[in-house]
């Protein structure tokens, strides 16, 4: 049996939600978006980076107090950043009933995501 850090754990929360995103960005065409649904990309979007950027603190702390340096820190942060703006972009689409860009929005941020893991994993995975 292995061993999960804390990167993976985070990881695995993040799931239920990128599962629901995913379900929602392949709605129909057009469709009708419910206050509901807005409410649901809110929600999941907000949990995923919570989960992300929990995942980078908790990772420095397991790796010892400024692991990988301050320019994989900004590398990080830049990366959370765009996260966090694909995330805007959905919930705006979304709010505006366009169903066409909010799946795009998500699509980038489901892409985003698998980055961020890659990311954080590769600087700090290591020194678990």
């Amino acid at each position: 049996m292995t061993s999960t850090g804390p990167i993976e754990a985070h990881e695995a929360r993040c799931q239920p939600h990128l599962l629901r995103l995913e379900m929602i960005a392949r709605g129909e065409v057009g469709a009708v978006f419910t206050q509901g649904a807005l409410a649901e990309v809110i929600r999941a979007t907000e949990a995923v980076v919570a989960e992300a950027e929990a995942a980078g603190y908790d990772a420095r702390a397991a790796a010892g107090l400024g692991a990988g340096g301050p320019r994989a820190a900004i590398f990080l942060q830049v990366r959370l950043s765009r996260l966090a703006t694909a995330a805007e972009d959905a919930i705006a689409a979304a709010q505006a009933g366009d169903s066409a860009q909010m799946r795009r929005h998500l699509r980038r941020f489901d892409g985003l995501t698998a980055a961020i893991w890659t990311v954080q994993q590769a600087v700090y995975g290591a020194r678990r």
